[in-house]
């Protein structure tokens, strides 16, 4: 098992940059501002043949329970008792500060294990801080450059002498999928068994397991309540919460099992209209945002349902749409309506006329304050996975473009028929078809809507993306030369 090592400071030492660092990805957001980080973020990573589990935290500062700072600090104080083992990082280049010594008090009073660490010691700008931290009484200090990578081994020897050898192990270090929603290839089978036992196994292989636990990111605009609904799903103040728009910055992701299923759950920062981010800090964080989009498989998009559908609520559907995720709208904040039925009808009638890009996408009513309709949340995360994974045999689909032909042929362009020869799947998450014709260039879009519409209804794939992509035959007589006279 890793250990868990949290790295805490107060703000603008270089905690999230030597979290980056031990991590191998730029995963926490880094500006200059102090207090860029607000929750605490967990990642694994490895030191030589030492595996971690790190928790970047908020900087500490010394402010009361019911301000912003103060709930800061407490997400820093649970990640302390939480962890095996911290790192207190100090700016060596500022030297031990009065809010250095307040908060070595703290971590004296929780006496858990600590090494001291002094960052940003390159040149010697660093030394008289570093030489002065030996006097906080945590023993002899390491010295590093989280940003240049200097002294990050020092750091797994100063874990070994702290917590003994026991801690060591050969293992490789598991991060993850390799990939994400991989492009099948066009195969041929000699039956149409084979290939439903093909797509069987397909499917079997997308089920969410320990290894690969399904991604759900949570997303909308600020104070939509989407950290306070993840707080409600996993029964714990995980993340940090309160009446001020735009307090999550960071992408955080929290594991949570749902009766039975592995899920990793993502919170991310409020989308605003771009016109109005104008401030780099938000701009990275909404950028982080968007990454967690596209490493996600189902999108929850979190709407307030005292003023739903706001013209950026529709540009973050199309943004969902356009990554081809799984997507899921949630009402939230329902326990402040009052005439319900009347909004609900309300509702489903601009969700069917402003949402024609995808037909029949789940819609649920919940409110994250009260933690009420995540039972109905998950009942349609799984129904819209299971579309989004959803594969048609090669058979079904010609049978159907047969008979589609038939009822609504394709149109003459300029006095020439354009023949369709026939349709395959080729790509899951979302379903992906290759329609095969000749002129396929002067096929109508709006045909080809027909058939993403056509295909919809017949198959039932419904609430997710849909692509339909065309390509003109190959010509036999292409290379053939010409006969001379």
């Amino acid at each position: 098992m890793p250990i868990t090592v949290a790295i805490i400071g107060r703000p603008n030492v270089g905690k999230s940059t030597l979290f980056n660092r031990l991590v191998g990805k730029r995963l926490a957001l880094v500006d200059d501002t102090p207090g860029v980080t607000r929750d605490r973020r967990k990642a694994a990573a490895k030191i030589a043949d030492l595996k971690l589990e790190i928790i970047d935290t908020a900087g500490l500062e010394e402010a009361g329970a019911d301000t912003l700072e103060g709930r800061m600090r407490a997400q820093t104080e649970e990640a302390i008792w939480e962890a095996d083992i911290s790192f207190f990082v100090i700016d060596a280049r500022a030297g031990v500060t009065p809010s250095d010594k307040a908060f070595a008090n703290l971590l004296r009073k929780a006496d858990r294990p600590v090494i001291l660490v002094a960052n940003k010691v390159e040149g010697n700008k660093g030394d008289s801080g570093y030489y002065e931290s030996f006097g906080m009484g945590f023993g002899d200090p390491v010295p590093i450059s989280a940003e240049h990578g200097q002294g990050i081994y020092d750091l797994r020897d100063a874990l070994v002498d702290k917590l003994g050898e026991g801690i060591l192990d050969e293992e490789e270090l598991d991060l993850g999928r390799d990939g994400y929603d991989e492009l099948f290839v066009e195969q041929e089978f000699e039956s149409e068994e084979e290939e439903e036992a093909a797509i069987a196994s397909e499917a079997k292989q997308y089920e969410p397991s320990e290894k690969h636990p399904l991604r759900i990111a949570v997303v909308g605009r600020p104070n939509a309540g989407k950290s306070t609904l993840i707080n409600h799903m996993i029964d714990q103040d995980r993340l940090l919460t309160g009446p001020e728009a735009g307090i999550t910055r960071d992408s955080i992701s929290v594991e949570w099992n749902w009766k039975g299923t592995p899920i990793k759950l993502y919170d991310t920062a409020g989308m605003r209209k771009r016109a109005r981010v104008q401030e780099k800090l938000e701009k990275l964080s909404v950028a982080d945002g968007l990454r967690a989009v596209q490493f996600a498989e189902v999108v929850v998009i979190l709407l307030d349902a005292t003023i739903p559908y706001e013209k950026q609520d529709l540009h973050i559907v199309d943004l969902i749409v356009r990554e081809g995720r799984a997507p899921i709208i949630a009402f939230n904040k329902w326990d402040l309506v009052e005439d319900r039925e009347k909004l609900m009808k309300d509702l489903r009638e601009k969700t069917d006329r402003l949402l024609p890009q995808i037909i029949g996408v789940k819609t649920v009513t919940l409110s994250g304050i009260q933690g009420k309709g995540v039972d109905r949340l998950m009942d349609a995360v799984f129904d819209t996975y299971k579309v989004w994974n959803k594969r048609i045999s090669t058979a079904k689909l010609n049978n159907w473009l047969s008979m589609t032909q038939v009822q609504h042929p394709p149109p003459a362009v300029r006095g020439r028929r354009i023949r369709i020869k026939y349709i395959t799947q080729i790509k899951t998450r979302p379903p992906t078809f290759m329609v095969h014709c000749n002129h396929s260039e002067q096929l109508p879009t709006s045909y080809v809507r027909y058939l993403a519409n056509s295909l919809r209804q017949n198959f039932g794939i419904v609430g997710v993306p849909i692509r339909v992509l065309m390509r003109k035959g190959d010509n036999p007589f292409a290379k053939r030369k010409k006969r001379n006279n």
